[in-house]
């Protein structure tokens, strides 16, 4: 095992880049909405989609708490209702609700990182192992399909929460879960500004770079797989 996971007792993971990467290379646009809605997005310049973006995302945001996938779905139906019309996609009621229905329930759309089973099965012969993640209650089946949910022993979801990493909430919920000293656990998370929030309470922190594309200065230990920590 790595140096950085010695007297550690749990190792919490964070899910998108780090466990999964989706399919069409975003967790929004996902390959199904692509092909609704691509050619038309081709068109458009992109200062206008990501200000149509940012507006369907602060809609989630305000409206994040959320702890069942009916919910879930009626929430991410209304971020593509409002995408399309801020756009002009042209996208039909029932476009809009096949796409929310793909995002919501396809776990096709998220796929596993190739040593991830490798990985989860070997850490979890010594360690406890948790979830922090920004998500919503369908990645709970999700795990179930892709036959990785018997790894993790406890979570801690934004859903459940209503708040985003880094707020304070979600690693007081998600040390209350694991039984163990902050000094004893380590958290695994592709953002640096994620791992600083981990960092204030005493968690030691882990910056992956799955993708290999990023240059974010970071003072804690990089990595860019997981299969560096064994």
């Amino acid at each position: 095992m790595h140096e950085i996971l010695k007297d550690k007792k749990t190792v919490f993971f964070d899910i998108g880049y780090t466990v999964f990467y989706p399919a069409s290379g975003d967790w929004m646009f996902t390959n199904l909405f692509l092909a609704l809605a691509g050619e038309q997005l081709k068109k458009l310049p992109g200062p206008r989609i990501i200000e149509a973006r940012i507006k369907g995302e602060e809609y989630l945001l305000r409206n994040h708490l959320c702890r069942e996938e009916s919910v879930e779905l009626e929430r991410i139906k209304h971020f593509y209702e409002m995408f399309s019309s801020e756009l002009g996609l042209g996208l039909s009621d029932e476009n809009i609700l096949s796409v929310a229905k793909d995002h919501t329930f396809n776990a096709e759309n998220y796929v596993k990182y190739p040593d991830v089973d490798k990985v989860l099965s070997e850490l979890s012969k010594h360690y406890s192992l948790g979830i922090i993640s920004d998500t919503w209650p369908s990645l709970e089946t999700k795990l179930k399909k892709h036959n990785i949910d018997k790894y993790f022993s406890f979570a801690t979801y934004s859903f459940n929460l209503g708040v985003y990493k880094p707020d304070p909430k979600m690693f007081s919920d998600a040390l209350s879960k694991c039984g163990c000293d902050a000094d004893k656990t380590v958290f695994i998370d592709d953002r640096n500004e994620n791992l600083l929030g981990a960092a204030k309470f005493g968690i030691t922190p882990i910056l992956i770079d799955a993708e290999g594309d990023s240059d974010e200065e970071t003072s804690f230990l990089k990595i860019h797989s997981l299969s560096e920590l064994l």
